[in-house]
């Protein structure tokens, strides 16, 4: 009895070639954009020691405490597969002493993350992000820059219904006291909360402003702003993001309950949503972080970025599923024809051409549908009696013209086509 075949695991996806291409489309525009504003990719391992996350994240978060896939290896090394790329890319800030070669660092990645939560619409247990971390300015501007960056990639990918979310959740010593005047407040409602906030009351209450619970919301409503605890200095930083992003004409809605929940944000903290991503629609997080470094273990360096989803990204962006563009399909017609055949098809390829032909050595009609079906602009047909004057038939499948060019016009009569 033949054994049933294996299917994928639960929470990944295969990227299929017709999908391929928009995932393309995506990177390149990704890539194109954070080169006009002088970000550099960086590209870090798949897995790092798991004290990085405990450390960096905080040991109380959801992804630290339930969604990670970690395991100890043969020689007794803690590891885990990256759940978020923020602390992987501070690790190799500090490794590499990257702030010694520049003051201010300007990096971008795409890459793949791994949590073990609930899959659903565009969540996956492998998962893929592109985002930004800048180290070194302390500077309101440079949170400007980041904020105009990520409105600006979701422009051009043809994202509608955008909303800029903005607070600050200030310095340490300001959450550390929002996260006791929060306590203090929920302390009355402690048995109305729902089990995991319950849970969250004790290890990391700033995560319960996140709530999804209609009735723990209404709750909320009464409860202090985080802005009533801000240091004057918090106050004027804030202030003056506000205020350049109002120059640059990016328009915001303040929203003093996102606080997020990792332990190294401070201050600045933003998110974009989207309209046509229904009840999860945000598409992008991001915040400042200037305690990170120093918690992993390098000098004290103010730093700040975002991710995006990319699977969220492409369930709302413009980039439409598209068959393989194949500029010209070559049309062989009996066995002398197939060296000659291969000869004209490595000749266009290298004068830049997007060019297929039959490998099942199929009728011509056949070949003709083939061609149809990858899109090809033009078929160039050669058989036996091509071969022998050394010529090739050249037809538009748009308009079902046709001519005879001579072999050694060909590639001169293609680059005078519009292709």
């Amino acid at each position: 009895m033949n054994k049933p075949p294996i299917r994928s695991v639960k929470g990944t996806q295969d990227i299929l070639p017709d999908q391929s291409s928009r995932w393309q489309d995506l990177e390149l525009t990704i890539q194109k954009i954070m080169d006009r504003y002088g970000y550099k990719e960086i590209r870090t391992p798949a897995f790092e020691n798991t004290e990085i996350f405990s450390r960096g994240v905080g040991q109380e978060t959801d992804i630290v405490s339930k969604e990670m896939y970690s395991w100890t290896d043969q020689g007794g090394n803690n590891l885990t597969l990256k759940p978020e790329l923020t602390a992987p890319v501070a690790r190799s800030f500090i490794q590499h002493n990257l702030g010694e070669l520049n003051s201010v660092n300007k990096l971008y990645y795409i890459d793949s993350l791994f949590r073990r939560e609930r899959p659903q619409k565009g969540r996956y247990r492998q998962f893929h992000q592109f985002g930004v971390e800048v180290f070194g300015s302390e500077y309101p501007e440079i949170d400007v820059e980041v904020i105009s960056l990520a409105i600006y990639i979701f422009n051009k990918l043809g994202l509608k219904g955008l909303t800029l979310h903005l607070n600050s959740i200030g310095s340490p010593e300001c959450r550390k006291n929002y996260r006791d005047a929060i306590k203090k407040f929920l302390e009355p409602h402690f048995d109305n909360l729902s089990e995991t906030s319950q849970d969250r009351y004790n290890n990391n209450p700033l995560r319960i402003l996140d709530t999804k619970s209609p009735d723990e919301k209404e709750i909320l409503k009464s409860a202090p702003n985080i802005s009533d605890y801000w240091t004057s200095d918090d106050r004027s930083h804030f202030d003056e993001v506000c205020s350049l992003l109002k120059k640059i004409n990016i328009d915001y809605q303040l929203a003093p309950n996102l606080v997020r929940g990792l332990d190294y944000y401070t201050r600045t903290t933003f998110e974009i949503t989207s309209n046509e991503l229904g009840a999860q629609n945000a598409i992008c997080g991001g915040g400042r972080y200037d305690g990170l470094v120093e918690k992993l273990g390098g000098k004290p360096t103010p730093g700040i970025g975002f991710a995006a989803g990319i699977e969220r990204l492409l369930l709302a962006s413009i980039f439409d599923k598209k068959p393989p563009n194949i500029q010209i399909y070559l049309v062989g017609l009996g066995d002398a024809v197939r060296s000659t055949l291969i000869t004209l098809a490595e000749d266009l390829r290298k004068n830049n051409f997007k060019t297929s032909f039959d490998y099942l050595r199929r009728s011509m009609k056949a070949q003709m549908r083939e061609a149809n079906k990858l899109g090809a602009q033009y078929a160039i047909i050669l058989g036996e009696d091509e071969l022998k004057d050394k010529s090739v038939i050249v037809k538009d499948l748009s308009t079902s013209e046709q001519e005879k060019i001579a072999l050694g016009s060909l590639q001169k009569h293609m680059k005078s086509l519009p292709l």
